[in-house]
């Protein structure tokens, strides 16, 4: 997984979603301001969202192999 956690003021405390893009989790949640955290999002982690780990998921089937470990995540959304 290549996910940065999602950081906005809106979003409830005890779940950690994926950061998607344009101010949106992958599970859907748009929050003004919301932006990826300096921390990798976790699927494994007990307060993971479940809509955001079958989105990453599925989105993640979808790259090359050589794109799907840790050394080469990169922030996406920070280069936009």
């Amino acid at each position: 997984m290549r996910w940065e956690k999602a950081v906005a003021d809106g979003l409830g405390a005890g779940v950690s979603h994926a950061f998607g893009i344009f101010d949106k989790t992958l599970c859907g949640i748009q929050e003004a301001g919301m932006s990826p955290s300096d921390y990798w999002w976790r699927p494994e982690r007990e307060d993971a969202c479940g809509a955001c780990w079958e989105a990453a998921s599925l989105i993640d089937s979808r790259w090359p192999r050589s794109m799907r470990s840790e050394a080469a995540q990169v922030s996406v959304a920070r280069r936009l």
